[in-house]
């Protein structure tokens, strides 16, 4: 009978072609986990945690990222096991756990006994791509923000994500690391709106995590007083036509499930759903 021999440990720099080819196996889903590995070389240092694989017979056949964010990587229910006993050994410096709902599911299912309660589980979100032009036209009024723009900005992404989260990402002093994120994906070309005559933002959005193969927005948001004028269909399909000509072949996101107006602009913008995502806050 044939043997076989399986090693959970740490990956770094000399793993990141493995990683990246594991991460290849379904490149839209996996996004973020691909983005990273690429930016930090998998470098603890850089990552603000650690990267860990799951080897058979000396290859590589799934990882879970471990750092704010917990992500499983192609974990089927043996690799989740042992990233179970792994996780038990370190202390939960993570904020979130999220990925494909089948990893999430199980992976939480092992740990739930052996930690606080999460503050908030939202169960099968729809992941949503558009690789082709969007179905509705472009709002011509997006466009990329800008170092002036900040002023305006900065308040809408503040709101954005205290909505979203269900806290303000200024709680605990956290405002100035905020602050910078939102600084550096306008730098990048990441980051886009639209405003009103007077400068005040109506519709934004992010791209995260960007690879060869996709890019992942996050932070949509429409502004109270001018939701339900289809602002956010046209202005993600101008998104979306700035993403796919110059950045990625594919963009995508997800959504919580609850969120049908959401959705309803996203599915009028052309995007369609390829898997279920899980999103656990602690």
């Amino acid at each position: 009978m044939l043997s076989t021999t399986a090693q959970v440990r740490v990956l770094g720099s000399a793993d990141v072609p493995a990683f990246l080819a594991l991460a290849e196996r379904d490149p839209v889903v996996n996004v973020f986990v691909d983005y990273r590995a690429r930016m930090t070389r998998l470098d603890p240092a850089w990552l603000g945690g650690e990267v860990v694989g799951r080897f058979v017979d000396g290859a590589l056949v799934s990882a879970l990222h471990v750092g704010a964010n917990l992500v499983p990587v192609e974990a089927g229910p043996v690799d989740l096991d042992d990233f179970a006993r792994h996780l038990r050994r370190l202390p939960a410096t993570w904020s979130t756990l999220v990925g494909p709902h089948p990893a999430v599911e199980r992976l939480w299912g092992l740990l739930q006994d052996d930690y606080a309660p999460p503050r908030e589980e939202r169960w099968r979100q729809p992941h949503l791509e558009l690789r082709g032009a969007p179905a509705v036209a472009g709002d011509p009024l997006v466009r990329r923000t800008t170092e002036a723009d900040m002023a305006a900005l900065y308040p809408a992404c503040v709101a954005m994500y205290t909505e979203e989260v269900g806290v303000s990402p200024e709680t605990g002093g956290g405002g100035p690391l905020y602050r910078a994120r939102v600084r550096q994906l306008v730098s990048r070309g990441w980051s886009f709106a639209r405003f009103d005559d007077a400068g005040r933002v109506l519709f934004k959005a992010e791209v995260a995590s960007v690879t060869p193969h996709a890019a992942q927005v996050q932070g949509v948001w429409v502004a109270p007083e001018a939701r339900g004028r289809g602002l956010a269909a046209a202005g993600m399909a101008r998104v979306a036509e700035i993403v796919l000509a110059e950045i990625a072949p594919t963009v995508s996101l997800y959504v919580n499930e609850w969120n049908r107006p959401a959705r309803a602009a996203y599915a009028r913008a052309g995007f369609v759903e390829t898997a279920r995502f899980s999103t656990i806050m602690f």
